[in-house]
């Protein structure tokens, strides 16, 4: 089932987060891909590891954590921390399953994931990605 939950974050959360964004250099995506999904993904992310990973993950799980419609949709137990991906060039992130078992970042602890989200820091008519 999909949900389109409106309002995560402001306009002006949304600008921060593309201007902070612009700050650091990407990593290829794969890092973070599966078996199977490393052989379709081809996108770039922010490193995990870093301080505006973490700070930026913490302001969208604030936000999903006030949003009484995700809240009431998800009803989620944990969260695991967000990934920022971008496509660039005609990279794309083909068909693929999401990981059922995620690896919980600076740990080797495992959690079984039973729901994806996709939180767009675009409008509609500007997003061409993967």
């Amino acid at each position: 089932m999909i949900h389109h939950i409106p309002n995560v974050l402001s306009k002006e959360q949304v600008q921060y987060f593309r201007d902070e964004m612009e700050r650091i250099e990407w990593i290829n995506g794969k890092v973070t891909a599966g078996t199977l999904s490393a052989l379709v993904k081809q996108n770039q992310q922010l490193p995990e590891d870093h301080p505006l990973t973490h700070h930026l993950s913490n302001i969208i799980l604030e936000s999903l954590g006030q949003h009484p419609l995700f809240l009431s949709a998800a009803i989620p137990l944990d969260i695991i921390p967000p990934l920022f991906n971008r496509y660039e060039n005609n990279e794309s992130f083909g068909f693929h399953v999401d990981n059922s078992i995620r690896r919980i970042r600076g740990t080797n602890e495992r959690l079984r994931t039973d729901l994806s989200c996709t939180v767009f820091l675009s409008e509609p008519d500007e997003y061409e990605g993967g």
